[in-house]
């Protein structure tokens, strides 16, 4: 045969051969998944199959221009120009416009983002009065995305009992409704959302056997990469497409399928053979990413999984270091451990700042780490989203707060002056500020006495208006008797915020509910960590200014530049490093408080940690923190059950390790009122400083262990030099440090 094949091993080159009939090939970690499914097309296309005739279908754009230039190297740009590849939605976008008359929509019609989704959404809710507070935008629509993907029209929907009897529990019965008028806006504009192109595929071959039967026989092999991933719409396309000739291959692997929040479902891929009961089974499971020994550990894990589709993979790499699972007194000090263990890998010269990775189940802990890596003058970047403190709920908080220090600061006052949503549009601040430029005035002076400046706006907008800033008088009084995290509590119940991020209920939003309280944690920090180093400059705009600084680092942007790359498990999938660092590993965080009831859900959240661990190339550790802040409190933490489903001779423990429960899920649940959004105020607790002496080992809430070095006094008030075993040499004020001696 040609060359191209003499590059796969003995499976990947039979699977790439093979043309009898449906193919699953089952590709592990590493394993040259993407290489066998290009490999395949080439082979197909030296076999006598047209271009236009093959069909591959991938789930980005990113992974099709890559394989079709390798196609193109290997064969030429003339055949892969008349391929049809790409994503699900691009292709079938296609179709849709050439068979636009079958469906009642226009040939030319356009494409609606999530945004614009959104804001349609937005706009009915607003028409039909009703609360969107209640009836969230971001809830409607991940609904109406989930009834799509399920291929549940909006007349379906309607007439689903259980649907509308979920709806009236969760205390939007109109979804319904909304679904109804959005669909028919949708169909009125000549536009289609993401889900929808999936939806009228199906209906479109559903209904017209002849063009279904037309791309059946321009389609003579359909593939599909990272099956995985599918969801029941797009395994439907599929099967429809491919279930007469039987010519399809399918790449993915089982052990990796993480994305059911987004409607991916396993059981396409678990079930396969149901829909194709001749299809051959093809396991690739050579892995040529990572040492022995973390292959091992990862196989070990997933096998704990019963729904999976058994295989074992290998590596023939050298045998390498076993995975090392870290303890940490707090998650303040396991940010630090990690930032150390880093520059210690570095300083031996093997290692750049690129070659780390640290993943992390929630984008909320990112910033305890970023903080960590700034004080150690570590470069970082957060991939696959914002910086902390750029994240929209973040800026939204800070905005406020800006604008309780500095009322002028128009920038902060244009972006919270409607949000939450309070009736005050565009129209309206536009006329604002207009008045504020002519007048020679703040856009904050025109809403203190809009009576003086001639504005023409009626009683109902200027009566919001006079709400507005009511509130925030009230704000500015509450700031000069509050703390720093009393003030910001303060703001996120009584501005609306609160409210709002309550009544989004899709991941996304128990996202940003995360974020906010975290940066609720943050600012108590912040004031705590100022008294116990005797520095007394602890006021709102302290902390505003401090935050200014570390925004300015966090927008400056240098992709080439050598990096330690932080990012969420989810966003790292597809992706490798020489040395991993998994943080928080702890029950009720990873796997996730949400997924403890159900069975699956824990097998998902499993599959979560086989993708990290098998991201890594050279060295994987874990690490976990003994208490963690979590819903505005310090929660004891117990060590994931995960760490647990590790074979123990792939693994070394770090000291002070404790060794997690084998079976039980242990959750803790701190006794917090207002789920933790009223913070700790700030309390001056004296200590006895007697009880303490140089060479004393001593344990902090945040910094962990450490020994006392040297005492003092300054100002009157003893003062320890301690050095933390992860988080360096600090001075520290006893009154306010809550040492306890170890």
């Amino acid at each position: 045969m040609t060359d191209f094949l003499q590059q796969l091993n003995d499976n990947q080159r039979e699977a790439v051969l093979y043309d009898a009939g449906p193919s699953l090939v089952v590709a592990g970690a590493g394993s040259g998944k993407t290489r066998v499914l290009t490999y395949k097309i080439i082979h197909l296309l030296q076999s006598g199959y047209q271009p236009h005739s093959i069909l591959a279908l991938t789930f980005t754009n990113k992974a099709a221009r890559e394989m079709k230039d390798r196609i193109a190297s290997i064969t030429d740009h003339y055949l892969t120009r008349y391929l049809w590849m790409g994503t699900f939605h691009s292709i079938f976008y296609r179709i849709l416009r050439r068979e636009a008359q079958h469906i009642g929509y226009p040939s030319d019609f356009t494409i609606y983002d999530a945004s614009d989704s959104k804001n349609l959404i937005k706009s009915i809710i607003k028409e039909m009065q009703l609360n969107d507070k209640i009836y969230k935008p971001a809830t409607i629509q991940s609904r109406i995305s989930n009834a799509k993907n399920a291929l549940v029209t909006a007349k379906a929907y309607a007439a689903d009992a259980d649907i509308m009897q979920y709806d009236e529990r969760c205390k939007v019965p109109l979804t319904a409704e909304i679904y109804n008028k959005y669909q028919n806006r949708c169909v009125k504009a000549g536009a289609m959302d993401f889900d929808e192109l999936l939806l009228q595929t199906n209906i479109l071959f559903r209904d017209n056997p002849a063009v279904l039967d037309k791309y059946r026989r321009q389609f003579r092999y359909v593939l599909v990469d990272e099956y995985q991933d599918t969801n029941f719409a797009q395994h439907l396309i599929v099967r429809r497409l491919s279930e007469q000739h039987q010519r399809i291959f399918v790449v993915g692997d089982d052990a990796q399928s993480i994305y059911s929040f987004r409607g991916a479902n396993i059981d396409n891929m678990l079930r396969f053979k149901d829909n194709f009961p001749t299809c051959r089974l093809f396991k690739l499971e050579q892995n040529y990413r990572s040492t022995q020994n973390i292959v091992d550990a990862a196989n070990s894990l997933i096998k704990k999984n019963t729904g999976q589709i058994p295989k074992t993979v290998f590596s023939e790499n050298e045998k390498g270091s076993r995975i090392q699972v870290l303890s940490s007194y707090s998650d303040y000090e396991e940010a630090y451990l990690i930032a150390s263990k880093i520059i210690e890998m570095m300083d031996g010269g093997k290692y750049k700042a690129s070659d780390f990775a640290v993943l992390y189940r929630t984008n909320a802990q990112s910033r305890v780490l970023e903080e960590a890596m700034r004080k150690r003058m570590l470069n970082y970047r957060i991939y696959g989203s914002q910086s902390f403190y750029q994240r929209k709920e973040i800026k939204d908080i800070i905005a406020y707060l800006r604008v309780i220090i500095n009322p002028h600061d128009e920038e902060a006052l244009r972006r919270i002056i409607n949000y939450p949503a309070r009736g005050i549009g565009e129209t309206t601040v536009n006329k604002l500020i207009s008045a504020a430029n002519n007048a020679d005035a703040s856009l904050w002076e025109v809403i203190s006495v809009p009576a003086n400046f001639n504005l023409q706006i009626n009683s109902g907008t200027l009566n919001k208006i006079g709400t507005f800033y009511q509130m925030f008088r009230d704000f500015r009084l509450q700031s000069a008797e509050m703390s720093v995290s009393e003030i910001a509590g303060y703001v996120v119940r009584n501005s609306g915020i609160l409210a709002d991020l309550d009544g989004d209920l899709t991941v996304e939003g128990m996202s940003r509910k995360e974020n906010v309280q975290e940066l609720l944690r943050a600012m108590s920090e912040f004031v705590t960590m100022r008294r116990e180093e005797g520095n007394d400059n602890i006021s709102l705009a302290d902390f505003l200014q401090e935050v200014s600084l570390m925004t300015d680092m966090d927008n400056q942007k240098d992709d080439k530049a050598d990096k330690i790359t932080l990012m969420t498990v989810h966003a790292a999938k597809g992706l490798e490093f020489d040395n991993v660092i998994v943080a928080g590993m702890e029950d009720d965080l990873f796997p996730s408080m949400r997924a403890k009831d159900n069975p699956r859900d824990i097998e998902e959240e499993r599959r979560l940690f086989y993708v990290a661990i098998t991201r890594a190339k050279d060295n994987c550790f874990i690490t976990y923190a003994k208490t963690r802040f979590r819903n505005g409190a310090p929660c004891v933490s117990g060590p994931s059950f995960f760490i647990n489903d590790i074979d123990r001779k792939f693994i070394s423990f770090g000291r002070d390790v404790e060794l997690p429960q084998r079976t039980a899920y242990i959750t803790f649940r701190p006794n917090v009122t207002n789920a933790g959004w009223d913070s700790e105020t700030e309390k001056n607790i004296e200590h006895e400083t007697e009880n303490f002496h140089p060479g004393d080992r001593v344990a902090h809430n945040k910094f962990g262990t450490g020994e006392i070095i040297t005492l003092e006094t300054a100002n009157g008030d003893a003062m320890a030099t301690i050095l933390f075993r992860n988080a360096g040499t600090k001075k520290l004020l006893l009154k306010y440090a809550k040492l306890k001696k170890i």
